[in-house]
C-alpha cells in the first residue's frame, strides 16, 4: 500500500509563504554570509554571549554553518509539504540549547541581529515585506525551540535562570598521554540527577584569561551513584589551528584553582611500598607554584636520602602564615598531630580532621571539626 507524507498544518501565514518561496533560494545561497556576519555583529553588542557560545566552533565557522543549515532547513519545511521533516533536528538543537542555559529572552537579541545582517548582506533585495516574512519564519522557530525547551527543562528539574550546577573534581585519572578522566562530585552535596547511557554534560571552564566557555563531554561512568565521570581527549590543532582552549585547561590545569598557594603534604607509614597515592600526589603538586612533599616512613629504603625515619615530627616542618589543616590517620596520631601545631601557635579552628568510621565521632579531639571527604578539594568545576 503506497504511503504519503503526514500531513502537516500549514505554521507560516499565507502571504509570508509567497515570500519565502520567492526568496529562499536567494538566502540559501547567502546563509554562511549571513551568519558569519551575525555572530560578530552580536557578540561585539552583548560580550556576556561569549560565556555561552563555543569560540572555538566561532574561529571555525562551524557555529556560522550550523545556525545557516538550521534556519534554511526550517524554512523550507515551512513551504514545502515534501521536505523532509525537522521535529528531530529542532529536538537536538533543544537539548543543546538546555545544555548552555538558553533563556527565553536571548532569543530576542538573537532575532534582532540575524535579520539585521539579513539586510546587510542582501541590501536592496530586502523589502519590508521580505523582513516581515523572514522574521515570521524566526519566531516561529523561536517559539517552538522555546516550548521544547521549557518543557526539557521541566522534566530535568533545572531552573532556567540557574542552570549551571557547581560540582568538584574528586580524582584525575590520566588514561592516555592525550586523554584524562575527571571524576566529578556535587559540590552542594545533592544526589547525582538521573543518567542516561550517552548522555552528555556541559563543563563551563573559567579560562586564565577571565573568559568562560562551555563544552560538552559524554559521561563515562556514572556507576557509583555519587559521582560522574568525563573523559577529555586533549584537541591537538592542525594545519596551523590552534589547540582545543577547553580541552587543554582541563589537562594542565585542573589542579590549578589556587597556583600560587603554599601547599605542604606530610605523610608517615610503615614503609615507601605501603604508602598509597605517592606518585599521583607527587604528579599534582608538580601543577602548583609552592608544592613542599614530606614523608616519615618506620623502615626507609636503603640509600633513601629524601624521606625521613619514624613517626611524624611536625616540630620543625615550616608552616605556611595562615595555614589551614586537614588530617586523616589513626587517632593517636592525629592526637599527636594536633598537640604538635597547637603547640606552634596553630589556632585549634584551623585543625581539621576526617575520620573513618562512625565509632571515631565522639572520641575526636574537640574544638577542631570535622570535614566530610568531599571538603579537602579545592578544585570546582560547573556542569
Amino acid at each position: 500500500m503506497p504511503t504519503t507524507a503526514p500531513h502537516r498544518t500549514p505554521l507560516l501565514s499565507e502571504s509570508s509563504q509567497e515570500v519565502v518561496r520567492a526568496t529562499a533560494a536567494v538566502v540559501a545561497a547567502n546563509a554562511e554570509a549571513i551568519t558569519a556576519r551575525f555572530y560578530p555583529s552580536m557578540l561585539a553588542a552583548h560580550p556576556e554571549l561569549r560565556r555561552v557560545f563555543n569560540m572555538g566552533n566561532q574561529a571555525t565557522g562551524e557555529q556560522s554553518r550550523a545556525l545557516a543549515a538550521s534556519v534554511v532547513a526550517y524554512a523550507v519545511q515551512l513551504i514545502n509539504p515534501d521536505a523532509p521533516p525537522f521535529d528531530h533536528v529542532l529536538r537536538r538543537i533543544a537539548h543543546k540549547h538546555i545544555s548552555l542555559g538558553i533563556r527565553p529572552d536571548q532569543y530576542t537579541i538573537v532575532g534582532r541581529h540575524l535579520l539585521a545582517a539579513v539586510g546587510e548582506v542582501l541590501g536592496d533585495a530586502v523589502t519590508p515585506e521580505v523582513t516581515a516574512a523572514w522574521d515570521e519564519v524566526y519566531w516561529l522557530f523561536a517559539t517552538q525551540l522555546i516550548a521544547e525547551e521549557a518543557r526539557l527543562y521541566h522534566l530535568a528539574g533545572v531552573d532556567p535562570a540557574v542552570p549551571v550546577r557547581p560540582y568538584r573534581v574528586v580524582r584525575r585519572v590520566q588514561e592516555t598521554a592525550e586523554v584524562v578522566s575527571l571524576v566529578l562530585e556535587p559540590a552542594d552535596g545533592q544526589p547525582l540527577p538521573a543518567v542516561l547511557p550517552g548522555q552528555y554534560v556541559s563543563v563551563f571552564a573559567d579560562l586564565p584569561d577571565g573568559s568562560r566557555q562551555p563544552r560538552q563531554y559524554t559521561v563515562s561512568s556514572s556507576r557509583s551513584g555519587t559521582r560522574l565521570q568525563i573523559t577529555v581527549r586533549r584537541v591537538r590543532g592542525r594545519d596551523g589551528a590552534p589547540d582545543g582552549q577547553v580541552s587543554s585547561f582541563l589537562h594542565d590545569h585542573v589542579a590549578r584553582t589556587q597556583p600560587h598557594r603554599q601547599v605542604v603534604v606530610a605523610h608517615a607509614d610503615r614503609t615507601a611500598a605501603d604508602h598509597a597515592l605517592r606518585d599521583a600526589v607527587l604528579r599534582t603538586g608538580a601543577e602548583l607554584d609552592e608544592f613542599t612533599a614530606l614523608a616519615w616512613y618506620e623502615q626507609p629504603e636503603p640509600g633513601d636520602t629524601t624521606s625521613r625515619e619514624g613517626f611524624m615530627d611536625l616540630s620543625e616542618v615550616p608552616l605556611p602564615e595562615g595555614v589551614q589543616v586537614f588530617t586523616c590517620g589513626p587517632l593517636p596520631f592525629m592526637r599527636q598531630v594536633r598537640a604538635t601545631l597547637l603547640a606552634r601557635g596553630v589556632p585549634a579552628s584551623a585543625i581539621r580532621y576526617e575520620v573513618f568510621g562512625p565509632d571515631l565521632w565522639g572520641a575526636a579531639p574537640e574544638p577542631a571539626q570535622p570535614v566530610p571527604r568531599q571538603e579537602v578539594h579545592q578544585e570546582r568545576v560547573a556542569v
